[in-house]
């Protein structure tokens, strides 16, 4: 009798310590859920939108950047410097470049506060901290930071688990391009703590010659878990050195040699090219700090608020030749007689900022009203400055203190947001959004342009100070109509500050201005358990877009103009059917137009010479197409899972894209079709968890393509007045077929 009573309360001990761990699991997977909704969209939400879960990131995660991760949703396009996907990135959605993409790490703002843009350089293997990400193409819902001008990507951090675990993993390939990943979890102690570690080391070649990318990074958590309080304090950051390749090339080097990289040149006294510079890079460190806050008062009502800060610091080393010495505040010397006015010479750009403030959303939801009341006030300081590390011959000392240019810049960014969906009645919900944002920014101090229209000529001077004031409606309803069909209609209000680079780099005197957009879209979707299909028709209407020119500046961003009218119109279709238990089939593909009404260029003229005369001139073009914006973007993704095996084939297909707004065929990206594929298999070990072993074929036809390029045009004024026009333009290379392995093993 005895030994029964010992086993019952054994049991009853057992079951207790089970009943409060899986209690515990799912109060921590509760909290977690209420961490970041207010930003995102749901089923129900009038917008297009696309989710992206943990297990479609963790299969392609062999080391390339986010953006390449994201090409098998509607509208995007990625891009890669190095032509690996590995370095410097970047991501087009609907025709629209990163500036106005806006990107959100559990709702905090994620694009640098002056640039708009987001450097996944920066945050080195950031996929594999990620738990899943929204993108919202068009307006989309009301957000923090920079305005969402044709997509947000909304990223949620990995969930802390309940259970303790341990992963490592490594990928190795073409261009000796490699990842290494260690990751630790201590799961929940005394049912209320949890811990996370992340460690990351990426590496490569590059496609491109000399592209070479090394980076590390980190990610750590900390998480208490109360039974209505949850407090996360997330730090993660990354280290990158990466050498230049964002000159690209011009179309007759790419029928030489597609892999040549000029960044770096050194050039003698004629011009000729006698080697490369071996410190042509740039070196970044960033490091971001987040503690988030989540309390639930009841089933109906939580808060989430999170405060955030972002340090950052780092600098591009250059070889410039025949640099002139005046435009770097140094005095031209003397060499055997000879004034000696350029020469080739060695610039840093240095750059350090900070960027923190505070989000928050109220959330309510119950019966037929679920609504948020959000915001965020961010502030940011920057400084800017370069110096001269070496001169060719230079007869003097350079001062290390010496600097030749630096300014300041400060920028105070806060909304304020209303939101809520709310069912008139069964299968009809009426949706509205009204966000409230200021933007306070200032830059001062010299810039790090010459300005030869000045006698004697100098520096560029920086006196910008804005203040921009927006009021962004949105509205919509959406359909239910019955069990598996569904539709949505929409209206949005977006507007956006200009960047940094939209003042500095400022063309013919104009001071750039802020943009608007008005956005309609609509909807019809059809899903049931083995077959689903859709269409999204979108019209985007703008007033003074920055659209970009095809030209870059000289560290290779992308140069803007305000046009004051144009449009993006199109219709996206998704397809996708369950062919079998272990065969599915996705297709999706995007019919646009995108339009500059009433476009007139502006060239500048040069002498024979090749010196700028400060003048141009303005053609009137009439309807031109909007520069890198295809007209078709089309994905095909069939995926088989049979049991331990899974594989993939991705074909992607982009049409035509002009570099420059003048709509120019020999300023173009030629349409390309690229097909990658995956294999994966996955098995156990008494004392392995997980063991998945992966390959991945990209560019499985080796197909010869350019995913981006810059293209320009100007006058060469003769003698006797006449004009002769050149159009330049060049070109970013992508590998061709290039292969990845990779091992995971969990604990």
């Amino acid at each position: 009798m005895k030994r029964k009573v010992m086993m019952l309360a054994g049991l009853t001990i057992i079951g207790s310590s089970a009943f409060a761990q899986v209690k515990d699991s799912l109060r921590l997977v509760r909290l977690q859920e209420v961490q970041v909704v207010s930003t995102r969209a749901t089923a129900k939400t009038p917008v297009a939108f696309s989710n992206v879960s943990k297990d479609q990131i963790s299969k392609q995660n062999f080391g390339m950047d986010i953006p390449f991760l994201l090409t098998l949703t509607p509208s995007v396009v990625a891009t890669s410097d190095a032509g690996a996907g590995v370095g410097y990135t970047g991501v087009r959605v609907r025709g629209t470049d990163a500036t106005r993409i806006n990107i959100t790490a559990n709702g905090v703002p994620m694009n640098d506060a002056e640039s708009h843009n987001l450097y996944w350089v920066d945050l080195p293997d950031f996929a594999s901290s990620i738990e899943d990400l929204q993108i919202q193409r068009g307006a989309g819902t009301s957000t923090n930071g920079a305005g969402a001008f044709g997509a947000s990507i909304n990223m949620k951090t990995e969930s802390l688990y309940s259970l303790p675990y341990g992963e490592v993993s490594g990928s190795y390939g073409s261009f000796n391009t490699h990842k290494e990943t260690l990751k630790v979890g201590t799961g929940l102690l005394k049912s209320h703590w949890a811990f996370d570690v992340r460690i990351s080391d990426i590496g490569s070649d590059g496609y491109v010659d000399r592209a070479s990318t090394d980076l590390k990074s980190f990610f750590a958590q900390a998480g208490y878990y109360g039974d209505r309080d949850m407090l996360k304090f997330i730090v993660f950051g990354g280290k990158e050195k990466t050498y230049h390749a964002w000159d690209g090339i011009s179309a007759d080097q790419l029928e030489k040699d597609r892999r040549y990289n000029p960044c770096g040149e050194i050039e003698d006294a004629d011009g000729n090219v006698t080697g490369f510079y071996k410190d042509q890079t740039d070196n970044y460190t960033q490091t971001n700090f987040q503690a988030l806050y989540t309390h639930v008062f009841s089933p109906e009502w939580n808060l989430n608020l999170t405060l955030h800060y972002t340090d950052g610091e780092g600098y591009y080393e250059e070889y410039k030749n025949r640099g002139v010495l005046q435009e770097y505040g140094l005095q031209p010397f003397m060499i055997n007689g000879d004034l000696t006015e350029k020469s080739n010479l060695v610039r840093q750009k240095k750059m350090d900022n900070g960027f923190g403030g505070g989000v928050f959303s109220f959330n309510y939801s119950f019966g037929r009203l679920q609504a948020s009341l959000g915001g965020a006030a961010n502030k940011y300081k920057g400084n800017n400055f370069g110096k001269v590390i070496w001169v060719k011959n230079y007869i003097g000392e350079l001062d290390p203190d010496h600097e030749y240019y630096r300014n300041n810049s400060n920028k105070t960014d806060a909304n304020v947001y209303l939101k809520a969906n709310y069912e008139l009645f069964t299968g009809l919900n009426v949706y509205g959004d009204l966000q409230v944002r200021r933007i306070d920014y200032t830059i001062d101090g010299v810039n790090d342009k010459w300005d030869g229209t000045k006698t004697p000529g100098e520096m560029q001077t920086l006196a910008v100070d804005h203040i921009y004031n927006f009021f962004n409606p949105k509205a919509g309803l959406f359909w239910q109509i019955n069990k598996t069909n569904s539709a949505y209609a929409s209206f949005s209000v977006a507007q956006k500050e200009p960047t940094r680079n939209n003042f500095t780099d400022a063309k013919f005197g104009k001071t750039p201005s802020s943009e608007r957009m008005f956005d309609y879209e609509a909807g019809y979707t059809y899903h049931d358990s083995r077959f689903m299909a859709g269409v999204n028709l979108y019209y985007m209407k703008y007033k003074n877009q920055l659209i970009l020119t095809g030209e870059n500046n000289d560290i290779g961003e992308p140069l803007a103009n305000n046009v004051p009218d144009s449009y993006r119109t199109g219709a996206e279709f998704l397809l996708g059917t369950k062919i079998t238990s272990w065969l599915r089939w996705d297709v999706n593909a995007t019919f646009s137009e995108n339009k500059i009404k009433n476009y007139s260029e502006n060239l500048e003229l040069y002498d024979v010479n090749g010196e700028d005369m400060h003048q141009y001139t303005s053609i009137y073009l009439g309807k031109k197409t909007i520069a890198f914006s295809p007209s078709v973007i089309a994905n095909s993704f069939i995926s088989i899972n049979s049991g331990s095996w899974d594989a993939a084939l991705q074909s992607s297909y982009v049409g035509k894209q002009y570099l420059t707004n003048s709509q120019l065929e020999d300023c173009k990206l030629k349409a390309y079709f690229v097909n990658n594929l995956r294999l994966g298999y996955t098995f156990s070990l008494p004392t392995v968890k997980s063991i998945h072993i992966g390959l991945s074929v990209n560019n499985l036809f080796n197909e010869k393509y350019e995913s981006n390029g810059w293209g320009s045009s100007y006058y060469v004024v003769n003698a006797d007045g006449s004009k002769n026009r050149f159009n330049d333009a060049g070109y970013f290379a992508q590998a061709g077929t290039n292969v990845l392995v990779g091992i995971a093993l969990k604990f």
